[in-house]
């Protein structure tokens, strides 16, 4: 059964809620569709080669076309002459977007989601704040929960909260409209604000 843990202030397990039966239902491909979309997404299309064209140079003609008793040359800016230009080498204009529907989307994050349920790794608390701002204190919830690694979602990052998780190398913290199905499956944890939460249920 998948079921997402319900913690009280104390970050201690309170109860626990069962996901949406319309959650476990997705099937995994929707998931698989989305990460390849996103990755696709953040290539930066730099790889880029000269061709014999673009290559600087090679306006003489090296030698005689007969005479000289080897093979004959037309530049030296030849894919098969050392500093010549590639033949068939990468161009940046090559376009690696992938499409992916809304909807998708939308389910992408439901499975990936209902999957940390179903793993034990889905902790929802009423608020994720650090008042300190020190990174030991957001450390120490991470501590608590055995967390390997976590995504941390809040409604709104307030200052204190940021300061606390920019540093800790094992928890990327984030708003609720940033929140997608590459993110929830990328981290072993996911500690999301009961209002996050509960507006994803009621728009699945």
């Amino acid at each position: 059964m998948s079921k997402a843990i319900m913690l009280n202030e104390k970050l201690e397990r309170a109860n626990e809620v069962e996901m949406p039966t319309s959650f476990k239902e997705v099937n995994s491909s929707n998931l698989y569709l989305y990460v390849k979309s996103y990755l696709s997404s953040l290539r930066a299309n730099t790889a880029k080669a000269k061709g014999k064209g673009e290559v600087r140079g090679g306006g003489k003609k090296p030698w005689s076309q007969k005479g000289k008793g080897g093979a004959r040359a037309g530049s030296n800016r030849s894919p098969i002459w050392v500093g010549g230009g590639v033949a068939h080498g990468p161009k940046n204009n090559r376009n690696y977007f992938q499409k992916i529907n809304k909807k998708q989307k939308r389910l992408a994050l439901e499975y990936a989601l209902n999957e940390k349920a179903e793993n034990g790794a889905l902790f929802v608390v009423d608020s994720v704040s650090v008042e300190s701002g020190k990174t030991k204190d957001a450390s120490t919830i991470l501590n608590k929960l055995g967390c390997r690694d976590a995504l941390v979602v809040k409604e709104l990052i307030d200052e204190k909260s940021f300061l606390a998780f920019r540093n800790l190398n094992n928890a990327y913290l984030i708003e609720a409209n940033e929140l997608n199905a590459y993110l929830a499956a990328a981290y072993h944890t996911i500690i999301i604000e009961k209002a996050v939460f509960e507006n994803i249920i009621k728009e699945g």
